[in-house]
């Protein structure tokens, strides 16, 4: 991994950290994904902004190849960002709560650590953007293109029907772990029609998540928490299933199951709604 990819990734630990010391219960969670319980999402800190869209707009302007636009740690909750030009955008950190980014241009962004709970990208672009530790609970985000995108969030109860994830990296990080399993949460996500094709999925929690339709051609399901979730008419051809647990899965009419990989591996398949 190269050394500017690791000093971003220890950053984002120290940012966690720093966060939850703040906060009102000072027992580290279990896992580092898990961490609403432990701030005030009703703060300030949470809810308002200290920028409008017109001083946003003033900075792309203002942004250069040599010096990005750099919305670190910002406060931009609740505001309209939608349609905007953000490519390469630094957002580590940034606090998006219920803001409006549809249509917005994220390509290669970095959102790691950034706080985006029930925000709108719907339409957005974030291909090779890196979403680390990033938090998307409830948000809409139909048709969002993370093509390529490195993301170990948790987008639980999103709305990612039509998304793309082709070839995205949503597997843990194996390297920095000492505040947690970081890896794509998706539970009870609505990911119908999405598609994961070629993309890295290895131990994602998918629990109860719909893939109704959803596109799984030769996407890594390693180890992959698959329980309770809805696979019918999904294209499995070329996935790989090794030791994933899809136990109260539902499995039907799968396309391509004749050519997924180690299909035989899954656990408590026993347990699974199959054809």
């Amino acid at each position: 991994m190269p050394a500017t990819t690791t000093s971003k990734r220890s950053t984002c630990v120290a940012l966690t950290f720093s966060m939850l010391m703040m906060a009102p219960v000072f027992d580290l969670p279990a896992t580092a994904q898990d961490m609403t319980q432990y701030l005030d999402l009703k703060s300030a800190e949470f809810t308002t902004a200290e920028m409008t869209r017109a001083q946003v707009e003033i900075l792309i302007q203002q942004a250069t190849p040599e010096k990005p636009l750099d919305l670190s740690a910002k406060r931009l909750n609740g505001i309209d960002l939608s349609g905007l030009n953000l490519t390469g955008a630094n957002l580590q950190a940034a606090r998006l709560n219920g803001t409006n980014l549809k249509n917005a241009v994220l390509d290669s962004a970095v959102l790691d650590q950034a706080w985006a709970l029930k925000a709108d990208l719907s339409g957005a672009s974030l291909k090779n953007a890196s979403l680390f530790s990033t938090q998307l609970m409830d948000a809409t985000m139909v048709g969002v293109n993370f093509e390529g995108a490195r993301v170990a969030a948790d987008m639980s109860r999103a709305n990612l029907k039509n998304a793309n994830f082709t070839n995205a990296n949503l597997s843990p990080d194996m390297t920095n772990q000492s505040m947690g399993l970081m890896r794509g949460v998706l539970k009870s996500a609505n990911l119908e029609s999405a598609s994961f094709e070629n993309a890295d999925m290895s131990r994602v929690v998918l629990e109860y998540a719909s893939l109704r339709g959803a596109n799984l051609s030769n996407a890594k399901l390693n180890g992959s928490e698959i329980g309770g979730a809805d696979l019918r008419g999904a294209n499995i051809s070329g996935a790989d299933f090794a030791d994933a647990d899809v136990n109260s899965a539902k499995l039907f009419d799968l396309v391509g199951k004749d050519k997924a990989l180690h299909f035989d591996q899954m656990k408590n398949v026993d347990r699974a709604f199959t054809d």
